[in-house]
């Protein structure tokens, strides 16, 4: 299928462009700081299995992504896939909390991404204290803020750059190991490395695969831009296993090279070079120290640039929310004079601010716990109960692809996913990334009772239900009645038909312009303009 889409789109993404797009935001500085993490969580260079658990997680959450993508293909992603398919139940409740959380989670992550330019520049700078390292840090989330409050142009071309450097960072460091491989160093494990039935396996375990998934989130970009990509049907699915496996390939590579030549005990002792800055250990011990400064100023280019592009996306998020009256209205305002959204901006440099400061004097590893614990609840399992609801809800919605072998991915990715949220305390003792999440989804819900009684939504308005996507779809689809398919009975009297539903979407948009403070998004129509996924730095 190509052409344009309804909604304006031009479908002009192919197979080869989608699976560049995602392997782009898929690779970036994570495996360079995680690999000496894995190495800890696993205790040897049985790590490897961290990786490849978290290749089949994002393969298996990656084609609930591509269902969803191909079948509700407005730009937005999880907003519009939580939005549609709960708003049944508890109106709009879902995606503020989406919303709350990426407020959370998104600058986390880029946090990791300024934690790790921090370490990798300790290896040009020794001498360097935690004070120092400190304000190099949140120096550089201001220098980051700053540029973007002045307005950014050419970003596309800066994210290419920005892979580019990172390609030819993994490349140096992947030639460098195996022209200087140990075999026996990289494959000989300790005593019980593999006994299935100790404890302490499984929560090394259930760590690696926290540590593996982060180091592939990116995998599920092409699912957003699903109204332009060519016969989604097909090309989502196979853009995301084909991502999925290069870039498993790519890592695999990285951390057996890398363990044929720096021994995994010196990258679990917190003294050593190894366990700071890996890439440049690689390098020192293969091509000379020069040529370790050089890929450690690589790499530092990357993590920068990785943290520009995260805050630029990440800050669109609540704008565009702010939009459709789902989130706070002040969070809708452009600034007056460089048209950005400056308080989403501000409100994430501040968290990647602190999210900072909690890696620098905790540990990287309980902060990939306490971002990928927060997404877990309202993102990852929200979605696959979302796959299914509408699956019951939407019978005649129009699905290029329907997920291969449904429900296994489903279930698949709900075990691994509880996994390494059921294992989040015992991985971080003390640091209860657990309550902390739940915490701070309660903190979202309450804020949401508040908005909703200013704004007189539901629960104390009537509940809003649009099938935007399903007006068009076919009505014989799975014996759905034109008339009723994925309504709630409570509301069809108000919402009228799939066709009426279409009807008020379309009188929404027409009054484009008309929203609060700067916003022009209709109430409850259209999706929001597309956000960046979080990825990892």
């Amino acid at each position: 299928m190509s052409g344009t889409d309804e909604g304006g789109f031009v479908r002009r993404i192919g197979l080869f462009q989608a699976t560049a797009i995602n392997m782009s935001q898929m690779c970036g500085i994570g495996p360079f700081v995680t690999i000496p993490l894995m190495v800890a969580a696993f205790g040897g260079p049985q790590a490897v299995i961290g990786f490849v658990a978290g290749a089949v997680l994002a393969l298996a959450d990656g084609l609930i992504w591509a269902e969803l993508g191909a079948s509700l293909p407005g730009a937005g992603g999880s907003y519009v896939y939580l939005r549609q398919a709960f708003q049944y139940r508890s109106g709009k409740l879902m995606p503020f909390l989406f919303v709350w959380t990426a407020m959370l989670f998104i600058p986390l992550i880029m946090s990791t991404g300024v934690v790790g330019l921090v370490q990798y520049l300790g290896y040009l700078w020794p001498d360097m204290t935690q004070t120092q390292g400190d304000l190099v840090g949140l120096g550089v989330i201001v220098l980051v803020i700053g540029l973007l409050w002045r307005g950014v142009e050419h970003i596309a071309r800066i994210t290419a750059v920005m892979w580019c450097v990172m390609i030819a960072s993994v490349l140096l460091v992947i030639v460098a190991a195996f022209s200087h491989f140990d075999a026996g160093q990289a494959f000989t494990y300790p005593d019980h490395a593999f006994d299935l039935g100790s404890g302490q396996f499984w929560t090394g375990f259930a760590a690696g695969l926290t540590i593996g998934i982060y180091d592939y989130l990116g995998y599920n970009t092409a699912a957003y831009m699903g109204a332009e990509i060519k016969d989604p049907g097909r090309t989502l699915p196979r853009a995301i296993v084909t991502s999925i496996a290069g870039i498993m390939g790519i890592y695999l590579l990285l951390q057996i090279g890398t363990l044929g030549v720096v021994d995994w005990h010196e990258m679990t002792d917190p003294g050593s070079v190894a366990s700071q800055s890996v890439a440049s250990a690689v390098l020192e011990e293969t091509w000379g120290k020069g040529a370790a400064d050089v890929v450690t100023v690589l790499i530092l280019i990357t993590a920068f640039a990785s943290v520009f592009a995260g805050l630029l996306g990440g800050s669109r998020v609540p704008y565009d929310a702010a939009r459709e009256r789902v989130f706070f209205r002040p969070y809708g305002r452009l600034h007056p004079r460089h048209r950005f959204p400056a308080l989403g901006l501000a409100t994430m440099g501040v968290v990647t601010a602190i999210g900072f400061l909690i890696g620098r004097h905790t540990d990287l590893a309980t902060l990939i716990q306490l971002l990928t614990t927060v997404m877990v609840i309202v993102q990852a399992l929200a979605q696959i109960v979302a796959l299914t609801v509408l699956r019951r809800r939407q019978p005649g919605l129009r699905r290029p692809y329907r997920m291969w072998l449904y429900p296994l991915p489903s279930v698949v990715a709900l075990v691994g996913w509880l996994v390494i949220y059921g294992y989040a305390d015992k991985n971080s003792p003390g640091r209860h990334p657990i309550e902390w999440s739940l915490a701070w989804v309660a903190a979202g819900c309450v804020a949401f009772v508040l908005w909703a009684r200013v704004e007189k939504v539901w629960p104390f308005g009537p509940k809003e239900v649009s099938e935007e996507y399903a007006a068009g779809a076919d009505p014989d689809a799975a014996g759905a009645d034109p008339d009723t398919a994925g309504r709630d009975p409570d509301t069809a009297a108000a919402t009228g038909g799939a066709a009426n539903a279409a009807g008020a979407t379309g009188d929404a948009a027409s009054t484009a312009g008309d929203g609060p403070d700067g916003g022009d998004g209709p109430e409850g129509g259209v999706s929001p303009g597309a956000p960046a996924p979080p990825s990892a730095p």
